[in-house]
C-alpha cells in the first residue's frame, strides 16, 4: 500500500529508490507530495517557477509507463528542480532577469540527460541575476532564506537549488559554477555540491556567465547522490564549444584513497575568516577529522591560488560576462540589479592587449599549481569564509560579495575539479563546510574523501531531520540486473566498452576488489588485455585493483559471456566493500609468460605508462 506521506522518509536517492523497489510508493506518489510539500512551506525566493501539478503528474505517468514497459531509468521517479539560467523546456528562462525572459522549446543537454534517466523536473530555481554573485540576495524573484537562519545569506549564485535540496523539496537541484555558485551556497545550506571538471557535463542549454569557465553543477543530499547525477549527465557533447572528447573518462563514483594519502591545506597565515573565529574552528575542527580518516596534513603555499582568483574579476575575464546581458547594458540597463550593472560597466574597459597579459600570467600560474597539486592527494579549503547576514551584504554588496570568494573563484581559472561538503555545525547552529579540489579529472577521488568526510561529521540531510541514508551505490536500489565486473578492455573509454553498451549495460559504479588479487597483461592479445587472478587464501601478496562495475539484463548479459574468449572467464568475483559480483577472471597458466602488473593497481594507470 502506498504511504499516507511518500516523502517521510527523505528524498534522497537510496531511500526512493528502495521504497519504489518496494512498491511503497510510486513516482505519481512522489510528485503529488512534492507538489503539496512546496505550496505548503514558505517558498519565498526558492522557485522562480514551476511545473503545472498537471504536467508534473503527467510526466510522472509516463516515466511509470517507461518502467513497465522494461526501459533502464537510473533516475526513476526521482524529482529535481533547475537552476533558472538552464534550459527546461516549456519553462521560462529569466535568469533572474524579467527583461531577458524566454522559453525554451527544447532542453539543455544536462536535463535532457537526466529526463531521459527518469528524473522528474518539478520546476526553475532563484538565483543572483545572471549568475553573477555568491550571495543569493540578487534577484528580483525574491530573498531565499537560510533555513538554519533566516538573518544569514543562502550564498549564490545558485541560491534557491541550494535551499530547495536542504529543505527537503526535491531530491537534487542543478546549479552553475563558474567563481563558486556551485559550491558556496552548499556549504551555507548544509548540503553537498558538485563542481566538475569543466568540459565533462554539457553547458549547452546555460545562458553563459563566463562561458569558458561555466560549469553545470550538482546539489544533493550527499556525495553518492551527487555523484550518481553526475554519472548521468556526463559524457561530450557537440552542442558545447567547450565539451572535452574525453569526457566520457572521467568518473564521479566515489573512489577510495588508497593507503596513506596526503591533503594539502593553506598555511594559517593564508587563511583569511573576515574575523568569524566560529568559522576558523571548524575548519580546524574538519582539518583533524580528516587527519583521523587516515590522511596526512601538508601545509601548502597558497599565494598562486589567490592570484589566479583575483584574475577572474579584478582582470579582464570579467567581460567575457558581457556576452549574455552586453545588450541590455547598452539598451536597457535599468532592467540590470545596480550590482551586476556596476560589475559590467566595469568589464567594459579591458582591451585585448589586457586579455591576452591575463592569459599569459595564467598559464604561469596553472603551471606552478600544478606543481603543488603533484605533492598532495587533493586540496582542503574552507568552502568560505564566514556566513555574513543580509544587511551585511546589503551594506556592501560588491566587497563583501568579493570577499566571499577567497576560495573558490581559482578553480575553474586553473581547471581543476571541486566538492563542497558538510562537515557538521559551529556552537552557534551554523553549518560549516569545506571543499575538496584537485586536478582535471580527479572527480571520483574527491567523491571518495568526501563521503568518508561527510559521513565521519554529519548526521542529517540538509535543514531535514532525515538521518544520512547507508552509503550505498544509489544505482542499486533502482534496477534489477546482472552486476559484472570488468577490469581491462571492457572499461569505459577501452576498445571493448562497446561490447556492454551494446547490449544495454550501464555503470553502475567505479570501485576496486578486495585485495586479493593480482593482475598481469596478458601476452599476444589484440586489443591488448590483462588477466585478474584470485590470490590463495592466506596468502599476503593479494592487491586490490581497479576495476569498473555494469548493469546487464539477462539476455545481455549471456550474450556477452557467450563471446568471452579463453583464456578469460567469469567467476564471482570480491569488491572492497565484501560484496560478491559476476567479473572477469584469467586461467593461471596464462599468467605464466604474463607481465604482472598489479604494483600498478589497476589496468588504465599501466597503459598510461605507455607499456
Amino acid at each position: 500500500m502506498p504511504s499516507a506521506d511518500p516523502l517521510d522518509q527523505g528524498l534522497d536517492l537510496a531511500t526512493l529508490g528502495r521504497r519504489y523497489k518496494a512498491q511503497e510508493i510510486t513516482p505519481v506518489d512522489v510528485a503529488r507530495a512534492v507538489a503539496a510539500r512546496i505550496a505548503a512551506q514558505d517558498a519565498e525566493g526558492v522557485w522562480i517557477s514551476l511545473a503545472s501539478e498537471e504536467a508534473l503528474l503527467e510526466a510522472a505517468r509516463a516515466v511509470e509507463a517507461r518502467h513497465r514497459a522494461g526501459e533502464d531509468l537510473p533516475l526513476y521517479g526521482i524529482p529535481f528542480g533547475v537552476k533558472d539560467n538552464i534550459d527546461a523546456a516549456g519553462l521560462p528562462t529569466t535568469a533572474a532577469c524579467p527583461a531577458f525572459s524566454y522559453v525554451p522549446d527544447r532542453d539543455a543537454t544536462s536535463v535532457q540527460r537526466l529526463c531521459a534517466a527518469g528524473a522528474l523536473v518539478v520546476g526553475k530555481t532563484n538565483l543572483d541575476q545572471f549568475a553573477t554573485g555568491l550571495v543569493g540576495v540578487r534577484s528580483p524573484y525574491g530573498v531565499p532564506r537560510n533555513p538554519f537562519d533566516p538573518e544569514r545569506i543562502t550564498g549564490g549564485s545558485s541560491s534557491g537549488s541550494a535551499v530547495a535540496v536542504a529543505r527537503g523539496q526535491v531530491s537534487f537541484t542543478l546549479g552553475t559554477d563558474t567563481a563558486g555558485s556551485g559550491r558556496v551556497p552548499a556549504a551555507f545550506n548544509n548540503i553537498v555540491g558538485l563542481k566538475p571538471s569543466r568540459g565533462v557535463i554539457s553547458a549547452a542549454g546555460v545562458v553563459p556567465a563566463c562561458r569558458s569557465l561555466d560549469c553545470v553543477s550538482v546539489f544533493a543530499a550527499t556525495c553518492e547522490d551527487a555523484a550518481f547525477v553526475a554519472e548521468v549527465m556526463r559524457g561530450f557533447d557537440v552542442a558545447d564549444p567547450f565539451s572535452r572528447p574525453d569526457a566520457e573518462t572521467v568518473r564521479f563514483a566515489p573512489a577510495p584513497m588508497a593507503g596513506t594519502f596526503r591533503v594539502g591545506v593553506p598555511a594559517p597565515a593564508a587563511r583569511k575568516f573576515l574575523g568569524d573565529t566560529r568559522a576558523a574552528r571548524g575548519f580546524d575542527a574538519a582539518i583533524e577529522h580528516c587527519a583521523a580518516l587516515g590522511a596526512t596534513i601538508v601545509e601548502i603555499d597558497f599565494a598562486p591560488f589567490l592570484a589566479a582568483g583575483a584574475l577572474l574579476y579584478e582582470g579582464p575575464f570579467v567581460a567575457e560576462r558581457l556576452e549574455a546581458t552586453g545588450r541590455l547594458l547598452s539598451e536597457r540597463p535599468e532592467t540590470l540589479r545596480p550590482e551586476l550593472r556596476a560589475i559590467l560597466e566595469g568589464a567594459t574597459v579591458f582591451t585585448a592587449k589586457a586579455a591576452f597579459a591575463a592569459q599569459t600570467k595564467l598559464v604561469f600560474l596553472r603551471r606552478r599549481v600544478a606543481e603543488i597539486l603533484r605533492t598532495i592527494d587533493c586540496l582542503m579549503v574552507p568552502t568560505a569564509p564566514t556566513l555574513p547576514r543580509i544587511d551585511e551584504v546589503e551594506r556592501d554588496p560588491l566587497g563583501l560579495n568579493g570577499a566571499l570568494g577567497v576560495y573558490s573563484t581559482f578553480v575553474n581559472l586553473l581547471d581543476m575539479a571541486a566538492l563542497a561538503v558538510p562537515v557538521g555545525f559551529r556552537d552557534d547552529g551554523l553549518p560549516v563546510g569545506v571543499t575538496l579540489m584537485g586536478p582535471w579529472g580527479s572527480d571520483a577521488r574527491l567523491a571518495g574523501l568526501g563521503t568518508r568526510l561527510h559521513r565521519a561529521t554529519s548526521s542529517r540531510l540538509g535543514a531535514t531531520a532525515f538521518p544520512l541514508p547507508p552509503s550505498v551505490a544509489p544505482t542499486a536500489l533502482h534496477d534489477d540486473g546482472i552486476l559484472l565486473a570488468v577490469v581491462g578492455a571492457h572499461l569505459s573509454g577501452e576498445p571493448l566498452n562497446h561490447q556492454l553498451t551494446s547490449r544495454g549495460g550501464t555503470l553502475a559504479r567505479a570501485c576496486k576488489t578486495a585485495p586479493k588479487y593480482r593482475l598481469f597483461a596478458l601476452p599476444g592479445t589484440t586489443p591488448p588485455k590483462p588477466g585478474l587472478v584470485r590470490v590463495v587464501d592466506g596468502a599476503t601478496d593479494g592487491v586490490a585493483i581497479d576495476v569498473e562495475v555494469w548493469r546487464l539484463q539477462p539476455a545481455g548479459f549471456g550474450a556477452f559471456v557467450a563471446a568471452i574468449p579463453s583464456p578469460l572467464g567469469i567467476a564471482k568475483i570480491e569488491l572492497e566493500d565484501g560484496v560478491h559480483v559476476s567479473g572477469f577472471v584469467c586461467e593461471a597458466h596464462a599468467t605464466v609468460a604474463a607481465q604482472d602488473i598489479s604494483s600498478f593497481g589497476g589496468w588504465r594507470a599501466f597503459r598510461r605508462t605507455g607499456r
